[in-house]
């Protein structure tokens, strides 16, 4: 299976930045979108032999999920036992063989003025994640909006404080992986300096001055499962790149 998880920043926008020929281009299983900024019946996001889940935000132009799937899935959850869905955050599709679990982890803002909120997230998401995974394999991705480790940002020591890199999200994530979750893309590549997400500011991009905070995790029952996992880097649009996990499951 090839699945694609694509932070768009607005998908309205990415629309008019090639977000079709790239969707056409992957020809995914299952294609993933956080930061859609948009509520169902404002654009029609229809894309041919997909079916189609969206959870919206009650405020506009802010956060939103949205997965496609060339399967129907044998059912679909929105939220995590029906909270987060005021920010449209999480959308679970339970396939025979596995969940996939897509997300857009809310950010701690500015003086970390969400860390609280962020940390009771990450509480509830762990705790759902391994409930998944009881029954079966889990893969879960999207915009988790953390660096991990300091090979996974530019500019670590200036960032120790900042929202993303603070040790209080660091340890969260750390914790998610100690209960049986692989970074696929550390898995494959322990030593690969490559980023998801670039600042619009002081032509970040350009200078690959960037974070890591796009990814694939997998249930470690199905690690071995695991063929590629990639960033696309080329691939414009948005200030995120798409992340690419190719599974045999």
């Amino acid at each position: 299976m090839k699945l694609v998880s694509w932070n768009v920043n607005g998908i309205r926008a990415c629309y008019t930045k090639g977000f079709c020929d790239f969707f056409d281009k992957m020809d995914a299983d299952i294609f993933c979108v956080q930061e859609t900024k948009m509520q169902e019946g404002q654009a029609d996001l229809t894309q041919a032999g997909y079916y189609q889940f969206m959870s919206s935000a009650i405020k506009k132009g802010y956060s939103g999920t949205l997965v496609y799937s060339k399967e129907r899935p044998n059912n679909v959850i929105y939220g995590i036992h029906g909270k987060y869905n005021d920010e449209g955050r999480v959308i679970t599709l339970e396939f025979d063989k596995f969940f996939f679990v897509c997300c857009y982890v809310p950010n701690a803002q500015q003086e970390l003025k969400r860390l609280d909120y962020r940390m009771i997230f990450e509480d509830d998401m762990r705790a759902y994640l391994n409930e998944l995974k009881l029954s079966k394999p889990v893969i879960y991705t999207g915009d988790l909006n953390v660096a991990h480790n300091p090979i996974d940002l530019k500019n670590p020591e200036a960032n120790t404080k900042n929202p993303g890199f603070t040790i209080e999200e660091r340890t969260k994530f750390s914790q998610l992986l100690n209960s049986g979750f692989i970074d696929t893309f550390r898995y494959l590549y322990p030593d690969t300096v490559e980023y998801s997400w670039w600042s619009y500011r002081f032509n970040s991009r350009e200078k690959n001055i960037g974070w890591r905070i796009d990814y694939f995790l997998v249930s470690e029952d199905i690690k071995d499962l695991v063929i590629d996992s990639m960033i696309a880097t080329e691939v414009l649009g948005s200030d995120h790149a798409p992340v690419i996990l190719h599974i045999d499951i």
